[in-house]
């Protein structure tokens, strides 16, 4: 295993940490949840600079690093659906959205890149998620939820756009 994948694999290792860290019922264990979030969030991006940099990208690389991600994003969100904090509709609406575009791009000859709105989906997603991870006070609990619903939302334009054939320039009707 090369770097980039040794990076791919602490970082599915930082959740059950995760999920223990948000059972506890102390805020500074919540602070603590949050940093191993970022910073397993963060990792997603330096593992796949490396394995581009480094020239080092394996097909397990590929296979690993967007099955990680979902898990470190799904775990603290059914969490949070326990713990009463989401609701458990909007959960389902990102894992809909992400089992059905992984099963669409199985069919795929060419897999594109993310384009702008997977993009703001996961920087959304990961917002939300480190806000409702985040000890705040009641009076900010509003901005966590806030930020959940804006993930749901940009998580099914991402979809759509996605999924939605690009108009095709070359036919052109009289």
């Amino acid at each position: 295993m090369n770097l980039p994948t040794w990076i791919t694999v602490s970082r599915l290792f930082g959740v059950p940490l995760l999920l223990y860290l948000l059972y506890q019922p102390s805020d500074r264990f919540r602070w603590i949840a949050l940093a191993i979030f970022l910073i397993s969030a963060g990792t997603d991006w330096l593992d796949g600079y490396l394995a581009r940099r480094l020239n080092q990208v394996t097909d397990l690389g590929k296979f690993l690093d967007p099955l990680v991600d979902k898990l470190l994003v799904f775990a603290p969100l059914l969490c949070l659906i326990e713990l009463r904090q989401i609701p458990a509709w909007g959960v389902f609406v990102i894992l809909a959205r992400e089992l059905t575009i992984a099963g669409w791009r199985v069919n795929q000859t060419q897999i594109s890149g993310a384009n702008i709105w997977g993009k703001l989906k996961t920087v959304s997603q990961i917002a939300a998620i480190a806000l409702l991870i985040a000890p705040l006070p009641a009076s900010a609990q509003i901005f966590a939820i806030a930020a959940f619903w804006v993930s749901v939302a940009l998580t099914l334009i991402s979809g759509l756009i996605y999924l939605l054939p690009a108009p095709n320039n070359s036919a052109s009707s009289p």
